[in-house]
């Protein structure tokens, strides 16, 4: 018999190295736990996107009630996009009083809407308060 029959027919007592089906099933593992951790992180990305822009349209509604601290008596309507793609709307009305001796839209109610869209879902915030209305020959 040759030396290399007689080495083929011993059993081997030490490995040195991994087999090869041991290196595809950590592979395997590494990849799926990889994959894993990039969706979470992406997933993750999403969300703060999402909520700067919620944060964003909070804001603007927020400046446009500060700018319409006093409004006509008669009431208005204003509307506009800004440059980020961020519709809003102003509209106010006389407020009903009732017996309160106010005169007719010394108070409005104002609503202010913003709306974006948000990859495939339009999203939309609404703020309602209520402002002074400026007699006719003090309006702005």
């Amino acid at each position: 018999m040759s030396i290399l029959g007689a080495k083929m027919r011993e059993p081997r007592r030490y490995q040195k190295g991994f087999s090869l089906l041991e290196a595809m099933v950590a592979i395997s593992i590494l990849g799926i736990a990889l994959g894993g951790l990039y969706s979470a992180a992406s997933g993750a990305t999403r969300n703060v996107r999402a909520d700067e822009r919620y944060a964003f349209a909070v804001e603007l509604g927020r400046s446009l009630l500060a700018d319409n601290v006093q409004v006509p008596r008669a009431g208005m309507s204003d509307n506009g996009v800004t440059a980020g793609g961020f519709k809003w709307s102003v509209s106010t009305s006389p407020a009903a009083l009732g017996r309160s001796g106010l005169g007719e839209g010394a108070l409005q109610e104002i609503a202010i809407v913003v709306s974006w869209a948000d990859g495939l879902r339009d999203r939309k915030i609404q703020l309602h308060s209520v402002v002074e209305g400026l007699p006719e020959d003090d309006a702005l």
